[in-house]
């Protein structure tokens, strides 16, 4: 019933507790390291905190929020109160839970704080890239599925077979983590099934000269999806295995509607660019595969100057390591079969998702805490849809012929 047909898109999955400040998470930290601590560990570490505050509450401390001399105090002294308990524990060997407990304090304090030049701790400016959200649920990350549209907690990943509509594999990642890091794991299946092809092909003998199978049998696998999965590293994995990307990328882009890298023309193996004004420069490739081209001693006297760079220094063209399958692929978009059969297939597995999302089962909200907790339920979920849709495809067994669908997929 499942073909060799993959669709793959990800949804939010917010998290199942309240996000926390900068003071509630220091707090909750030392109040969770106070109760991994054995008593006599607890009296020591309770010996360095400054006292006004005994860590017995969840409640917020009670200040006049509107001043600013009085918030500063709190973040100083909770900070200093942490960074107290660390300087007990170091050095130490600790239990499990109170080294889990003691690392996830180290990450709150460093993760939102900085040191002021008269030895003070306050809010650092900034946002730290992996930052701890709840304290309670230390795995929930905030995330972002656009630009403008953020969210805390988990990011629910899936495949699905897009003419059966049956989810073959899902996985949940924090928040902050891309689609792309994930689509292997996510279409493991169908790399198995092309290398156990490509092995029978070596193995029963070449069918052309160079022992690989015939160009009849190419495209067999097919896997779509969105600009988040049209990453060179991606597209390049599929390539290699034998299956056929259909992963939309994005085009290059450039400020003030100027040149974009699409303009110019990169000539890999003969490692040079040509610019739009006919100018060539050579590529340095660096260890990585990537490289660069620049055109400063062209831009000064080109007269296209203005609609390709106001940098000081010219323009440059930056490729990475997979620029030639990038290449490709968005010459292959950019056929209309290739846009026609996107359209058709890959909204199948927005459809799919938003299934999942349905209030029957507690819709976007999880309903419990942990990754690995979110990730069975997520999990426990796509297989409660997969019987639905099995039924729906009225699957039966018959003693002789097995199980069969009386509606065709």
């Amino acid at each position: 019933m499942v073909g060799a047909k993959r669709v793959l898109d990800s949804t939010p999955l917010y998290d199942a507790v309240a996000t926390m400040d900068t003071v509630t998470l220091i707090r909750s930290a030392i109040r969770a390291l106070l109760r991994a601590a054995g008593d006599a560990l607890e009296v020591e570490l309770r010996g360095v905190l400054s006292g006004v505050d005994d860590y017995a509450s969840s409640a917020k401390p009670q200040i006049d929020w509107d001043d600013s001399d009085a918030r500063a105090e709190l973040i100083d002294s909770r900070a200093k109160d942490g960074f107290g308990c660390l300087g007990v524990l170091h050095g130490r060997e600790l239990g499990v839970e109170v080294t889990e407990a003691a690392v996830l304090l180290a990450t709150v304090l460093g993760q939102d704080l900085e040191e002021t030049g008269d030895g003070c701790f306050r809010i650092a400016r900034k946002v730290a890239p992996d930052r701890v959200i709840p304290v309670v649920d230390p795995d929930a990350r905030h995330g972002h599925k656009t630009s403008a549209r953020g969210f805390d907690g988990y990011k629910g990943h899936a495949a699905a077979d897009p003419d059966s509509e049956i989810i073959t594999d899902t996985v949940v990642t924090p928040g902050n983590a891309g689609d792309a890091s994930v689509a292997e794991d996510l279409i493991d299946d169908l790399f198995a099934q092309a290398d156990g092809e490509h092995h029978r092909a070596a193995d029963s003998g070449p069918s052309g000269d160079d022992g690989t199978a015939d160009d009849d049998d190419a495209g067999e696998w097919v896997v779509y999806g969105d600009a988040a999965y049209g990453t060179g590293a991606f597209l390049a994995r599929l390539e290699n295995a034998g299956i056929d990307a259909k992963c939309k990328t994005q085009p290059p882009h450039a400020p003030g509607g100027r040149f974009t890298k699409a303009d110019f023309y990169i000539d890999l193996p003969a490692g040079e660019v040509t610019c739009p004004a006919g100018e060539v420069a050579a590529l340095r490739f660096d260890k990585h595969g990537g490289g660069s081209a620049h055109f400063a001693p062209h831009c000064a006297t080109c007269p296209l100057a203005p609609e390709c760079s106001t940098a000081a220094a010219g323009r440059s063209i930056n490729i990475g390591p997979h620029e030639d399958v990038l290449a490709r692929a968005r010459a292959a978009q950019s056929e209309a079969d290739w846009a026609e059969d996107y359209r058709a297939t890959r909204p199948k597995i927005e459809r799919k998702l938003g299934h999942l999302m349905r209030r029957k089962h507690g819709g976007r909200r999880a309903r419990v805490r942990g990754k690995a907790k979110v990730d069975a339920d997520f999990n426990l979920l796509a297989a409660a849809a997969n019987i639905a849709r099995l039924a729906a495809l009225g699957l039966h067994f018959n003693p002789t012929n097995g199980w069969r669908a009386t509606t065709a997929t």
